[in-house]
């Protein structure tokens, strides 16, 4: 398996050896070529987001989707973003200006932000903190302050009980991600990512199939929890077109609706990557036992397994959008406090006794 931290070796003694640069300068050039690494694929995954599912929809509706623009559609995307990016931004009467302005910045921040956090490939984790679990659960945290503000700045009733819908509906579903996560740790036993993807590598060694029962539960609460958080369908109930106009994004344009219209699409892909990190692998290969089948798998560069496992589950979830009904505000709510919550909390402790007695195929 390739060590991409062979890559950021040689780069960092590139800097301080040949061209002679001291700490500051080095720290700080990483630093800018890190944050612009990032900020390239965050664009890059937008743009084939919006392609991939429109291509999905399509798909699933038995039509063809975009066609006209280059080659199968595929410059289709650039063109909407051109678009957008030419639009007016016109200011809304009454409003409360820095809040109008501040919230669509603190939702890309903390899209890009999580996003960031993604472990891509063995050694190329930005940061890999001891508590990494709970540092994406944080940041993620901040994209709800961009929907309450959006919607309470704008000084449009319509948006202010969009945002509170929106509010509500992932303050609750963070909850059951939360319990999933940590009944994830509680097998692993750490909260680091990379010792979490450490942890799985082996002959069946994917948590899915090290915590067998309570582990599945957990992985399936998390897409139905990570769909909600992420404002998708059949969840996407601060959207709702015949009640609320366009949501809490109702009074922007220009690229001020376009960092609410990236952030969903790139929430996906986060909460999809997450679910592959902490319950598929993230990088690590599918190992079965067999020497050669493992030593062929094991040729397969780690970012590709994790793009690949995540997006599988992206496909899922666009596969779950749009093939059921939007569901009620009431019926959403429900369904966590009802349901997803104290499921999970049973998972929890079902997990707990199975790692006290062993009950686990761990081999590590």
């Amino acid at each position: 398996m390739f060590d991409f931290s062979v890559v950021t070796q040689w780069f960092d003694s590139l800097l301080r050896n040949i061209c002679g640069l001291g700490d500051f300068w080095t720290i700080l050039i990483e630093c800018v070529a890190v944050g612009a690494i990032i900020l390239l694929l965050y664009t890059v995954f937008a743009i084939f987001m919006i392609f991939f599912e429109r291509k999905v929809c399509a798909w699933f509706q038995c039509r063809l989707g975009p066609m006209r623009v280059g080659p199968w559609g595929t410059l289709q995307v650039i063109a909407d973003v051109v678009k957008m990016l030419i639009k007016e931004i016109f200011a809304v009467d009454k409003a409360d200006r820095l809040l109008y302005v501040l919230a669509p910045c603190l939702t890309i921040i903390a899209s890009v932000g999580t996003f960031a956090f993604l472990p891509w490939n063995k050694g190329a984790l930005v940061l890999d903190f001891n508590v990494g679990v709970f540092l994406i659960t944080a940041i993620s945290s901040i994209g709800i302050l961009g929907i309450i503000l959006a919607g309470w700045g704008s000084n449009n009733k319509y948006s202010v009980v969009s945002a509170m819908r929106g509010a509500v509906q992932m303050i609750s579903y963070e909850l059951s991600l939360a319990l999933c996560l940590i009944t994830a740790v509680v097998l692993v036993g750490s909260m680091q990512l990379s010792d979490i993807i450490n942890a799985q590598t082996g002959p069946w060694q994917w948590l899915v199939i090290q915590g067998h029962i309570p582990a599945i539960l957990a992985f399936c609460v998390f897409l139905i929890a990570g769909n909600a958080e992420a404002n998708r369908g059949p969840f996407d109930l601060a959207e709702a077109e015949s009640e609320l106009t366009a949501g809490y994004h109702t009074e922007y344009s220009g690229m001020g609706f376009g960092f609410y219209y990236l952030a969903e699409y790139l929430n996906l892909v986060t909460i999809s990557g997450i679910a592959a990190t902490v319950f598929l692998g993230g990088w690590a290969p599918l190992n079965i036992g067999v020497a050669g089948f493992d030593h062929v798998m094991d040729l397969i560069p780690g970012f590709v397994w994790f793009i690949g496992k995540m997006l599988l589950i992206i496909w899922l979830l666009m596969w779950i959008r749009w093939t059921f009904p939007r569901l009620r505000v009431d019926h959403i709510l429900k369904l966590e406090w009802k349901y997803l919550m104290p499921l999970m909390l049973c998972v929890l402790v079902l997990m707990t006794v199975c790692v006290s007695f062993g009950w686990t195929f761990t081999n590590h």
